[in-house]
């Protein structure tokens, strides 16, 4: 009982799976679909046409033996009745059986039957029958059409029967009876039964090669449409890899063109459009390495009186108090843009840096946790000076990783100076956790956030939500470019959320060594609780050295990945 319910499971389980594969080449396979449609309508007319030819067939087949066997009754009856005519008995018994005999032989001679019957339709004591061929009254003739037979002597009667044969079986047949006339010797009633072997014989051949037939023709017409299809879909299915290794950068592919035809055209203007698109994207490639180069030279170029104007604005400031108030202002207003300038200038040595593909990671291992604690400490006196609250939580992310800090500390301080500005004066929570693949930091804020269509556009170049909202730190509005490049520069991720009057939530992710990104952050990007359900900033977890016991206040809340 158990094995036979698991037969009956592993052949459910089995049609399950088979039914997912046909749907799902159902809707990948334009060659299947249109395969299986044309083997279905053409299945479908055929068994339509099939069938009408079949039962025409039936029909006229049944009619036309039906319409020999009816004028061969015909003769038979017609002879026999002559030979009625022509004799007289006069009443006498052995003159009837004289004329039965010569009624059999001439019934005989003329229809092609065998199994005939010849019965008196009145008890005259003269009268006499006879059968012929196993004729049984009482197996074949029926009650009505002995009524119709005795009843009208001008017409013809028929009716189907079912013939048996010596072993038991039966098979088709029909029966004709006529009313004869004998002078002297009353009305007769003359059956015969045709057998109708041959016509079921020849109509079972000619439906089976019908059917044999039909089969053939759906499987030829499902071969010529797998042809066709093939000869259609093949171009299509060249296309679309051309084209996939096209979006993929291989600018030197192209279609082949065979003939004159539509395909022949569609590879043409495949071909035309690739060459304008690779001439395009040269043209722009082209364009982008002489604006990188030229915002390289010109940062460099900058440089050098840039250093001359910074020594002299910290001179001119280092000396402001001699100066009278306005001159001392334009001094500290000189030394601020300077220091500003300078920035910009080391942000486009690193954008130009991350475009010419020249970046590369000095990594060592460190905790990501340790590194966020430093850099929400540095970053505190800047929060206090907005009234904001910085507040460190670090359920995980202890184990030292691979990862470069100076561009690790450059994300951190950028998100935590983003956030700080623009917070609101509200609390700012930064969390660090991981897993067993990647280590994540989280920086959330609750100001005024940011549509969703501006989410999208956070990590352009200059791009700013409100360009009527002058900075309060001094960004370049390079700032979240550079750190979305490292942490790209890591393998990482570094995402954003953000909802209008909910704050906005930044997420980088580090993957650990050498592994790929596997599933989630370990630092949810859609905030799960509100920043004042968070308690007050978290001491940080020291990792006690081996053979030392360490306090259970002391131990990660989530220790996976830690190891």
């Amino acid at each position: 009982m158990t094995n036979t319910v698991a037969l009956a499971n592993a052949a459910v389980r089995g049609a399950r799976r088979s039914g997912r594969r046909l749907a799902r080449l159902w809707r990948q396979s334009l060659r299947f679909r249109t395969l299986v449609i044309a083997l279905a309508l053409t299945s479908v007319a055929v068994l339509v046409t099939c069938v009408l030819m079949a039962l025409a067939v039936q029909n006229n087949l049944w009619e036309s033996r039906k319409d020999q066997a009816l004028n061969d009754a015909s003769r038979a009856a017609k002879s026999a009745q002559t030979v009625l005519s022509s004799a007289n008995t006069q009443g006498t018994q052995t003159a009837v059986f004289g004329l039965m005999r010569d009624v059999s032989d001439t019934v005989q001679s003329v229809s092609s039957s065998r199994v005939v019957g010849v019965f008196p339709l009145d008890s005259r004591p003269s009268s006499a029958g006879f059968t012929l061929g196993g004729f049984s009254r009482d197996e074949l003739v029926t009650d009505q059409l002995q009524q119709r037979v005795a009843k009208d002597s001008a017409k013809q009667w028929w009716q189907p029967i079912a013939l048996r044969d010596v072993d038991g079986s039966t098979h088709a047949g029909i029966l004709v009876g006529q009313q004869l006339t004998a002078s002297g010797s009353g009305s007769y009633a003359l059956y015969i039964a045709y057998d109708l072997t041959d016509t079921e014989q020849t109509l079972v051949l000619v439906q089976g090669s019908l059917w044999v037939a039909g089969i053939v023709l759906v499987a030829l017409i499902g071969l010529i449409a797998w042809f066709a299809l093939r000869t259609v879909v093949h171009p299509i299915t060249e296309a679309a890899d051309t084209s996939a290794r096209f979006a993929g950068g291989d600018f030197d592919v192209r279609l082949p063109v065979r003939g004159q035809d539509e395909l022949a055209t569609l590879g043409r203007s495949f071909n035309a459009m690739a060459d304008s698109i690779e001439a395009q994207i040269k043209e722009l490639g082209e364009l982008s390495l002489v604006q990188q180069r030229f915002v390289s030279d010109v940062s460099h170029e900058l440089r050098t009186p840039l250093t001359t104007i910074r020594l002299a604005a910290e001179m001119l400031n280092d000396r402001r108090e001699e100066f009278d108030p306005t001159t001392a202002r334009t001094a500290e207003l000189l030394q601020t843009q300077v220091h500003r300038f300078d920035t910009l200038l080391a942000d486009l040595l690193e954008i130009s840096r991350y475009d010419a593909g020249s970046v590369q990671l000095e990594t060592e291992a460190i905790s990501l946790a340790h590194l966020a604690e430093d850099m929400a400490d540095e970053m505190r006196p800047l929060a206090q000076t907005h009234d904001t609250e910085l507040r460190f939580v670090a359920p995980g992310g202890h184990t030292p990783v691979d990862l470069d800090p100076r561009r690790v500390r450059r994300i951190l301080r950028n998100l935590i100076g983003n956030a700080i500005e623009h917070g609101e004066g509200r609390p700012i929570v930064i969390t660090v956790d991981s897993n067993q693949n990647a280590v994540a930091v989280g920086v959330r804020d609750q100001g005024m956030g940011m549509t969703p269509e501006d989410a999208e556009r956070v990590f352009d170049r200059f791009w700013r939500a409100d360009p009527s909202r002058q900075r309060t730190i001094g960004g370049t509005g390079l700032g979240l470019s550079i750190a979305l490049g490292d942490a790209r520069l890591h393998r990482g991720t570094l995402a954003v959320w953000s909802r209008p009057g909910e704050g906005t939530n930044f997420v980088l992710t580090l993957p650990r060594g050498s592994r790929p990104l596997d599933g989630t952050s370990p630092v949810p990007l859609e905030p799960v609780e509100a920043i004042a359900e968070i308690g007050v900033s978290t001491d940080p977890i020291v990792i006690a050295p081996a053979g030392t016991a360490s306090a259970p206040s002391q131990e990660p809340e989530n220790a996976e990945g830690e190891s």
